[in-house]
């Protein structure tokens, strides 16, 4: 009996500062992104990427350089094979940065698998994100016979909300006198418009963990990066909106993460706080993603030998 194959897909993000500029044009390259007319996409991703590349490096100077999102998803592979045992192998696939998707590929046709899953380390399911990966990864997998399981999405799976309601109370153990302050990737709003689930997976995500809370709560959007509309309330409209109404004591969940990059470490940490503190929120915290948590591991273990 052959082993299994499980690929952890996710994002990526510039190991070095001199990184940037191709991640982004990697990242707008990408139709399922910047949806514009595909015979001038990479001429505009060119574009793009040198006019914001300037601006991004320095938000990447403010974090240490780089992301921590390969050494962070590298930890979760380690700790997802450990807790699965001999019958898998665990690899990482990211999408705009290396170990790029076709990297992942090469290393699993050297294995004879008896089967390969895709577990998207984006729990809530859009085209912009587990879509554009599942559909980067059948590219370079055409021709292998190995059978391939998409594993879509696990925002409602019980142990992933365990996970989250564990996580919150071990790093907030005074929890009961905060708000919450769910905060989300955005997208944009013509993408859900066109049937896309991620938005409902979100409200649905963060109302099973408030199972286990009482209280006040609202769920945020972060991360635009284009002029089109994107879905709201943003997360710095809704800090200054709490701010009004009088909130002291903040505590900000990235619900749409599980692990540290500059959507986190950047703009929750550094923007937000400082807009938050300079409103007169006095204790603003902000709890960490997974990373290699237990709790979320055994919610990736169950998942995966659910799909088996």
């Amino acid at each position: 009996m052959g082993k299994t194959a499980v690929v952890l897909l996710n994002m990526g993000g510039p190991d070095s500062l001199q990184a940037v500029e191709p991640f982004l044009y990697n990242l707008f390259s990408d139709h399922n992104i910047i949806r514009i007319p595909k015979v001038i996409q990479k001429p505009v991703a060119k574009v793009i990427s040198k006019v914001r590349g300037k601006k991004v490096r320095e938000y990447y100077k403010a974090i240490g350089g780089k992301s921590p999102q390969r050494e962070q998803t590298e930890k979760q592979a380690e700790a997802l094979k450990r807790a699965l045992g001999d019958g898998f192998d665990v690899f990482v696939a990211m999408r705009y940065w290396h170990p790029l998707t076709e990297e992942a590929v090469e290393r699993i046709k050297k294995g004879n698998y008896q089967k390969v899953i895709l577990l998207p380390l984006y729990p809530h399911y859009s085209k912009t994100t587990t879509g554009s990966s599942f559909q980067e990864f059948e590219k370079h997998y055409k021709g292998i016979k190995t059978p391939l399981v998409k594993i879509h999405s696990y925002h409602n799976h019980p142990t992933f909300i365990k996970s989250w309601v564990e996580n919150i109370k071990q790093n907030l153990p005074n929890y009961q006198d905060y708000y919450f302050l769910f905060s989300a990737h955005s997208l944009p709003k013509k993408v859900i418009l066109e049937g896309d689930p991620y938005q409902k997976q979100i409200e649905e995500n963060v109302k099973l963990i408030m199972e286990n809370f009482n209280n006040p709560y609202t769920l945020s959007y972060q991360s635009k990066v284009s002029p089109v509309e994107w879905i709201k309330p943003f997360t710095d409209e809704t800090i200054k909106r709490l701010a009004s109404e009088g909130v002291k004591k903040l505590a900000v969940i990235p619900i749409s993460f599980v692990s540290e990059h500059i959507e986190t470490l950047y703009e929750l940490d550094i923007q937000y706080k400082e807009l938050a503190n300079s409103l007169g929120i006095q204790d603003y915290r902000r709890i960490p993603t997974f990373v290699d948590f237990p709790p979320f591991i055994q919610a990736l273990k169950e998942i995966t030998v659910e799909h088996m």
